[in-house]
């Protein structure tokens, strides 16, 4: 019977010990949230249609510390708001990485825009 005890105290001890705090949980469910606040928009240029502008919108309670831009066809951009020339027409899916500061910790969405350009 004490072995069995001993084996569910250890056994107890373990999980106790090993498990999520709050904080951690927290930190993962604001992670998770915060992509709801952040909106891609992008624009083709009235003289140029082959020049896409992009920006992000982000309305949450974090801070915005990093934009990084996947235009699709193998060319890439930093920033909030970037404008970007397609060497040809065709349909591109453009991906902004956007990392976002909240509670001492980075959570980074990527959402994605296809785009056509003639």
């Amino acid at each position: 019977m004490k072995k069995l005890t001993t084996i569910l105290m250890l056994t107890l001890v373990f999980f106790m010990t090993n498990s999520c705090s709050k904080h951690d949980d927290e930190v993962i469910i604001d992670c998770l949230a915060e992509s709801i606040y952040i909106k891609l928009h992008n624009s083709t240029d009235a003289v140029n249609p082959k020049l896409m502008n992009y920006s992000v919108e982000y309305t949450g309670t974090g801070t915005l510390s990093a934009v990084k831009w996947n235009f699709g066809d193998g060319s890439t951009g930093t920033g909030t708001t970037v404008a970007h020339i397609y060497a040809s027409p065709g349909t591109y899916e453009a991906k902004a990485d956007v990392t976002v500061k909240k509670n001492g910790s980075e959570c980074t969405s990527s959402p994605k825009r296809t785009v056509t350009v003639e």
